[in-house]
């Protein structure tokens, strides 16, 4: 059996069985995290662009507008192993074909399954040159509709195989000042859908697609190991080690700042006390996160002539014993020189990641911060409780 043919066996084979209680809650708590995203983004570019653009209301068009509007603010779900925000695509893509069916939480699980362990096997030799979000997350947004759908196990994989061919998402996209990035995760669950419906009349893919010759793997990888992607599917769930993010903004930074905030407060210094901050970090954060004229923020915040002095202040730099456990592990060493002393700190991890994660106390705070000031406290409120009693089908 190829690739896609084996996932689909195992979703097929799945949706008669019984969805562990601790997966369910962690799918909850997935879905919540996806709605605090999915608000902030829906009042600001593209999304509003889009929905001036694109008249046509049906679920592939709902799917793209939500899928970017998830990913804009930069506070959509991350699986670390992956390089990959599966939440923005993934749960888009089922909302937009059936967030009323009984087996929407399920059709999550089953993206977040299938696309978290393709992320994870085609590793950082992808993420040079691709966004994963916009790449991997087409077999995220494909599986969950396709689960939402109902698929046959033939119809499943020709999704899967569908849309391997329809992942694009260049990193250059977002290295100078554009809306691209959250559109690469709205493409993708418009992607998985499109996917996922033709599958259901009779659209085939090639079911080699991911580990042919010319397929997935070896074009936009380094020969990925889909043994490895296809193992510990129905046992070890991915859905239950996600990290929701508690800043808003790119989670390359995180551990920089976890860790130069925690070393501020033990130090006792003020922002204008600091001479110097130096950053060691894995390679990718340099290189995704480094902005000495950042745009992404209200002018406000950028222009503020102390946060312009602090950031002249910061130095980063490529940590080769940090970047040698990256993905697996997001860390960063920090040192803060003022006041004629300096001390370092190594943040081995962010908070909100797996092993430091968020509450549900914290991730329902968070939910309430972004989702209250567009759509009502009372509303933001209700829709909570309602998220929070979602049921397994």
């Amino acid at each position: 059996m190829h690739v896609v043919e084996r996932y689909a066996a195992w979703a097929a084979d799945w949706r008669a069985r019984p969805i562990p209680p601790e997966v369910a809650h962690h799918a909850r708590r997935a879905v919540i995290d996806w709605h605090a995203a999915l608000y902030p983004g829906t009042v600001v570019a593209p999304a509003t662009l889009l929905k001036k653009a694109l008249a046509a209301n049906d679920a592939r068009t709902v799917a793209l507008i939500n899928g970017a509007a998830a990913h804009t603010v930069e506070v959509d779900d991350i699986y670390r192993d992956g390089i990959y925000h599966p939440g923005a695509p993934t749960i888009a893509a089922a909302h937009a074909l059936g967030f009323e069916r009984p087996n929407f939480l399920r059709a999550v699980i089953v993206g977040y399954e299938i696309s978290t362990r393709i992320g994870a096997a085609m590793g950082r030799a992808h993420y040079r040159y691709w966004h994963n979000t916009g790449t991997i997350g087409c077999f995220g947004a494909a599986a969950a509709a396709a689960e939402i759908l109902k698929l046959s196990e033939k119809q499943f994989a020709h999704a899967l195989a569908t849309v391997a061919t329809f992942a694009a998402a260049l990193q250059q996209a977002f290295r100078m000042d554009s809306m691209s990035k959250p559109l690469h995760a709205g493409r993708a669950a418009e992607a998985g859908v499109t996917a996922a419906l033709a599958a259901r009349e009779g659209v085939t893919g090639s079911l080699d697609i991911i580990e042919g010759e010319a397929g997935f793997g070896r074009a936009m990888g380094d020969n990925p190991d889909w043994e490895r992607a296809l193992a510990g599917l129905g046992r070890d769930f991915h859905i239950t080690r996600m990290t929701f993010k508690n800043h808003a903004c790119c989670g390359h930074t995180f551990a920089a700042i976890d860790g130069a905030l925690a070393l501020k407060a033990r130090m006792g210094v003020q922002p204008a006390e600091i001479d110097r901050i130096d950053v060691g970090t894995y390679r990718a954060g340099v290189e995704v996160a480094h902005y000495a004229a950042p745009p992404a923020f209200e002018p406000p915040r950028l222009n503020d002539p102390a946060t312009r002095a602090l950031m002249a202040k910061v130095a980063p730099s490529v940590d080769a014993e940090l970047d040698a456990t990256f993905p697996s592990q997001r860390a960063a060493r920090v040192a803060i020189t003022a006041r004629g002393r300096r001390e370092e700190l190594l943040q081995p991890t962010r908070k909100g990641d797996p092993d430091l994660p968020l509450t549900d106390a914290e991730l329902e705070d968070k939910y309430m911060e972004l989702a209250a000031p567009v759509i009502g406290r009372a509303a933001a409120q209700e829709l909570l409780a309602r998220l929070w009693r979602l049921e397994c089908a």
